[in-house]
């Protein structure tokens, strides 16, 4: 490495568990008397988890990278170049005119009647209300609805990581941080809700406010987000996760590539008592940071739904107000125009040929 490249700063990961901290833990996901049968399997499958912990065995399956790579020698992760064959297809589908144009549908609450709440969200509501209008336009819409990950067995998203902070070359595109087999950091959502956005011609994203933020199942996927701005594409031009390759290639210039620019967005946000302006802000300026298009100002939506009143009728709140309803339509429809326009090569970018003097 160059000698101006800085040092990894060390001295905050914690010790690796004991031998006996690693299975009183692992045994805690089976604490149901259901498995009280079967405690002598489940006793060699904690020794095998044991030993892929002590080992570090993070991806188990690889083969090597191959033409194509900055080290065509590196044992690169079989789980995770199935994620970037598919995110390279998707981004040529997304380029073929002929396709059909798509319109990603973001639910961003965790409510669901399948769970705790025992009732769906104004959030879906309001997205079906969106999908109607994609459908209505000829447009295939994909609903992908965050709820999952409280409702559903073994979905998950895992949180980032923060690779970016020590060096942009180390947040690989898609993300390498999963699957961690070594801490059952594993089935991650992630891998294939990027194969949707890359797919996506458009964005809309529904959500509500929860204590002045985006709530947490939201926050999670636009976290993993990060290295689709920017990202590094070769994992094997940083040895893998290695921050002092990672250090000395973004010192050498990088041009943090956008990997999801020129797609469309919309924005919805509803809240009940205070923040959605805030909520609004952010999304919208997250998207532009990334090189999305804004579809208008009726595609950035932020609306009061049942200010100050009960939870308890917020739905029928809801229903009363077909003012709201009409305004999560129209930003449906500006959505489905600029998809339209951009298809078509009639939509409107005047920054376009300019050059970010001090890209990041």
């Amino acid at each position: 490495m160059a000698s101006s490249t800085p040092p990894a700063r060390k001295g905050q990961a914690p010790s690796q568990l004991s031998r006996d901290a690693f299975g009183e833990r692992f045994r805690q996901s089976f604490s149901d008397p259901l498995f009280d049968g079967h405690r002598d399997a489940m006793q060699r499958i904690e020794l095998v988890a044991w030993e892929a912990y002590d080992k570090g065995r993070k991806s188990p399956v690889t083969r090597k990278a191959g033409p194509g790579f900055a080290d065509p020698d590196y044992d690169l992760s079989v789980e995770w170049r199935e994620t970037r064959d598919r995110l390279i297809q998707a981004q040529k589908r997304w380029q073929d005119k002929a396709t059909p144009s798509r319109v990603l549908v973001v639910c961003g609450s965790p409510r669901n009647d399948g769970t705790c709440p025992g009732e769906i969200s104004k959030t879906f509501r309001l997205s079906q209300m969106a999908i109607d209008i994609v459908k209505g336009a000829g447009m295939e819409p994909d609903f992908l609805d965050l709820s999952l990950l409280t409702s559903e067995y073994g979905r998950r998203i895992h949180p980032c990581k923060g690779c970016v902070s020590t060096a942009m070359p180390l947040c690989h595109w898609p993300c390498s941080c999963y699957p961690n087999h070594s801490l059952d950091q594993v089935d991650d959502w992630m891998a294939e809700i990027y194969e949707r956005w890359v797919s996506a011609h458009g964005v809309m994203l529904f959500t509500p406010v929860h204590w002045y933020q985006v709530p947490s199942v939201l926050k999670l996927m636009i976290d993993r987000l990060v290295c689709a701005d920017g990202g590094n594409p070769d994992p094997t031009s940083t040895g893998g996760k290695r921050p002092d390759k990672a250090k000395a290639l973004e010192l050498q210039g990088w041009s943090y590539p956008k990997h999801l620019a020129g797609r469309v967005y919309g924005v919805v946000v509803h809240g009940d008592v205070a923040g959605i302006e805030g909520v609004r802000r952010a999304l919208s300026d997250w998207l532009d940071w990334m090189g999305f298009i804004d579809a208008g100002a009726r595609a950035r939506l932020d609306r009061f739904v049942g200010y100050y009143e009960p939870y308890a009728t917020s739905h029928e709140a809801l229903d009363r107000d077909e003012a709201v309803q009409e305004e999560a339509r129209n930003a449906a429809r500006a959505v489905v125009d600029a998809v339209r326009e951009l298809r078509e090569g009639r939509l409107s970018m005047p920054d376009r040929q300019l050059k970010d003097p001090r890209p990041k």
